[in-house]
């Protein structure tokens, strides 16, 4: 039975006027029990605790799953690439085939993290108006080893479209790349990028004062967008690329990935950024994608003329058929030794041209005074120098050194050990090394005729032995 305000107050009065709780609780056909909670005026009806109801859904199984991608974050151990009681929810739709409700797990998240819920601030803008970029920081496996990548981030402002790319490193030609990559995965440009005051972008000063730096000057100018700057220390200015950031790491980057270039890492950050359409931000009037489509009409014409991004400098080849660009060493075919090139340096390609001509394309190096040689380049010079070939750096570079010496045991002569060579450059060394495996096992080309043997001699021999020539 559920006690009113009414019933409370003929409870309390009937109390006050002396009677018993067996009398009042007969008077009014109520539990003895309920009389006594509410007769000494410690409880009232108005405030009641709700029940606590043990969940059905949060199994035994869904417990566990939520405390491995927690204890896997412990694991991780960084702060800004964690789970979130969101990705988990995910996680457990995609990979247990859960469904329960949200949150239910946002629940047990809170449970077991004890986090507290963070607020925005909601903005609106026009469609076409302004876009926020910005650059945050995450750990991916690359080739095996855990690395720190830089995350170029933008967000349309009035439709929220994302766009993510990854660069290894967070220079002005990285910067310029991400924008000119950004412009064509939106199909235009808006009116106003919105960025903080990174040394890639301003030159000096900062905010409404900064002065930007000329390869920024001239890609806005060639997109035909007014660059805007943040003031130090006011996130707020560009909260929602502020929350993209975040986003990408916890729900692209969240387990950690592993990948064997930064083509394949691109690719998994623009398919999300891209399954991101699908989504309804509260309060918006449509999806996502929806919205884009009708920004997207409003950008401005993207100009037909490739903007360069390349860090371009010039160099003589030195006598080691090596140029430099930024501390380290590219080769190129031996032929142009002592000529004028152009080296343009793009953030993960190293491109040399002569005389308009690109003679060598090389993986960007982002050691120091390291060198990098490609075999192929030096393949002439070797054919001239056949006692330096096991010495050369170029082929210790390319060639591990277990196959390198089961090279040197295959070759019979230099003629040979450059046909190796060569066929290593064709074929890659792996495949000329277990193509020619089998070819190891001794194998007999000759033809041995054996004649039949004549056994009458014996016979005469044994039945007239020589006589001996000895006295007795």
């Amino acid at each position: 039975m559920v006690i009113t305000v009414k019933d409370y107050k003929e409870i309390r009065q009937m109390f006050l006027s002396g009677m018993s709780q067996r009398a009042i609780a007969k008077a009014k056909h109520i539990s003895r029990n309920t009389v006594a909670k509410y007769c000494a005026g410690e409880s009232v009806p108005w405030e009641r605790t709700p029940p606590k109801r043990a969940s059905t859904i949060c199994t035994h199984e869904v417990i566990a799953f939520i405390q491995d991608c927690l204890d896997e974050d412990a694991r991780e151990n960084l702060k800004k690439q964690s789970h979130t009681a969101k990705r988990i929810f995910d996680r457990l739709v995609a990979e247990k085939g859960y469904t329960g409700g949200e949150s239910t797990i946002r629940g047990k998240v809170r449970e077991l993290k004890a986090t507290l819920p963070r607020a925005f601030v909601p903005l609106a803008f026009s469609p076409g108006e302004a876009i926020q970029v910005d650059w945050g920081e995450a750990k991916v496996y690359y080739r095996g080893q855990k690395i720190t990548v830089y995350l170029f981030c933008a967000r349309l402002c009035s439709s929220c479209a994302p766009f993510v790319i990854a660069y290894r490193r967070q220079n002005e030609e990285s910067f310029l790349d991400a924008f000119v990559k950004m412009f064509q995965f939106f199909g235009g440009a808006p009116e106003k990028v919105i960025f903080d005051n990174a040394k890639v972008a301003v030159k000096e000063g900062f905010g409404a004062h900064a002065k930007k730096q000329a390869g920024y000057t001239a890609l806005s100018a060639h997109y035909g967008f007014d660059a805007l700057f943040c003031n130090p220390a006011e996130g707020h200015e560009k909260g929602l690329v502020e929350g993209l950031v975040g986003w990408a790491r916890r729900n692209i980057l969240v387990p950690v990935p592993r990948v064997e270039t930064m083509q394949e890492l691109n690719e998994l950050l623009l398919e999300r950024c891209l399954e991101y359409h699908a989504h309804r931000i509260q309060g918006k009037p449509d999806t996502v994608g929806e919205m884009f489509r009708q920004e997207q009409e409003v950008l401005r014409l993207l100009p037909s003329y490739p903007f360069e991004t390349a860090k371009c400098s010039h160099a003589r080849v030195n006598a080691f058929a090596t140029v430099r660009f930024a501390t380290n060493d590219y080769s190129v075919p031996v032929t142009f030794c002592g000529r004028e090139v152009s080296i343009k340096g793009y953030p993960e390609e190293v491109q040399i041209f002569s005389d308009g001509e690109c003679i060598a394309s090389h993986e960007r190096n982002f050691g120091k005074h390291t060198p990098t040689y490609q075999l192929d380049h030096y393949l002439p010079l070797l054919e001239r120098r056949g006692r330096a070939v096991c010495n050369a750096a170029p082929v210790r570079q390319n060639l591990p050194a277990p196959f390198l010496a089961w090279l040197k045991e295959q070759a019979s002569d230099h003629k040979e050990l450059m046909h190796l060579l060569r066929d290593c450059v064709a074929q890659g060394w792996e495949n000329v090394w277990h193509h020619r495996l089998p070819s190891v096992q001794p194998v007999i080309q000759d033809v041995i005729t054996v004649l039949p043997v004549d056994l009458y001699r014996y016979d005469e021999l044994a039945a007239n032995p020589p006589r001996s020539h000895h006295a007795g």
